[in-house]
């Protein structure tokens, strides 16, 4: 596996070792050992598995004042993945790191607590899946705005073109509202 730093310190895109050959394929996508080498000390709690529609956006989400690490990563399809830091205590509060990730590239992102996450999904259809490092709580469950102006996320959408939102992260408040990490 190769773990490959990002602009925002903790969050990582990680390229698992494929071996294939005409009947297929293997690959590691979760090994305690190598993620701790690597500075991932996780456990996780609870796997989700998710699948929408070509130009879906879900998020920004994440929890407080329980939060969740993801592993986030693409079995069918492509996504645009984004992380967004919440940590107002870090030198990267407010950024954002972007990455696709598909079927194809097999990449995975790692996102740590304290981070927003969301993904637009670009071909016809995506299935999702993450590892979650704590359990899913609605009472916890915060959102930042996909198209909030302090973060500028610069989502590849064609111009003039919105995503399709669910009704919440559709009211979802800006950075500057939002309750944030310390």
């Amino acid at each position: 596996m190769k773990f490959l730093a990002t602009p925002i310190p903790d969050v990582m895109v990680i390229e698992p070792q494929v071996f294939g050959d005409e009947r297929g394929f293997f690959m590691e996508t979760w090994r305690g050992d190598k993620f701790a080498t690597a500075g991932i000390d996780a456990a996780f709690d609870q796997d989700n598995h998710s699948r929408s529609a070509q130009g879906v956006l879900r998020g920004l989400h994440y929890q407080l004042p329980n939060p969740q690490g993801k592993l986030a990563r693409v079995v069918a399809g492509a996504v645009f993945d984004v992380v967004a830091d919440l940590r107002r205590g870090s030198p990267t509060f407010g950024r954002w790191f972007g990455v696709e990730l598909s079927a194809q590239n097999r990449r995975m992102l790692w996102a740590p607590p304290g981070m927003a996450h969301g993904f637009l999904v670009l071909s016809p259809s995506a299935d999702f899946l993450y590892k979650c490092s704590g359990l899913y709580s609605p009472a916890d469950e915060r959102a930042v705005r996909w198209d909030d102006p302090t973060l500028a996320i610069d989502w590849p959408l064609a111009a003039g073109q919105q995503p399709t939102l669910s009704a919440k992260d559709a009211v979802a408040p800006l950075l500057a509202e939002a309750m944030l990490f310390p």
